[in-house]
């Protein structure tokens, strides 16, 4: 009963990813990436914490696809676009590393760090 509930939520929570992404803008979609970020990340965290290390793999290896979503969304070379690249770059190798060996004040940093980002980047708008 519990794999159909989990698979009945996740199967909900693409519904609902879909629903959101028809229609949207460059910057709705940016905004989906870095919350399923922000969301990955502390699921990740507290699937580590419960023990749950399919949980926590799933959760980084979403963490790591949000990440690489972001990346491939710059245009440009130079300038923020290098920055960008890098920020991201940075990040999914910091979420890598702790696939292998748990880094938990780092992935909270990143976490913090991002949603920051986020809410800077909801402000300008």
């Amino acid at each position: 009963m519990i794999a159909l509930a989990r698979s009945a939520a996740d199967t909900y929570r693409s519904v609902e990813f879909d629903a959101r992404v028809d229609g949207a803008t460059p910057a709705d979609l940016t905004d989906m990436c870095f919350e399923q970020l922000i969301v990955s990340l502390g699921r990740a965290i507290h699937a580590h914490d419960a023990r749950d290390p399919a949980g926590r793999s799933s959760a980084l290896s979403r963490a790591v696809s949000c990440l690489l979503a972001l990346e491939m969304g710059i245009a440009g070379q130079e300038g923020v676009a290098a920055t960008l690249r890098d920020l991201y770059a940075r990040a999914r190798a910091s979420v890598l590393a702790s696939v292998l060996e748990w880094d938990e004040p780092t992935l909270r940093r990143i976490r913090e760090d991002f949603s920051e980002i986020r809410e800077a980047l909801r402000a300008s708008r």
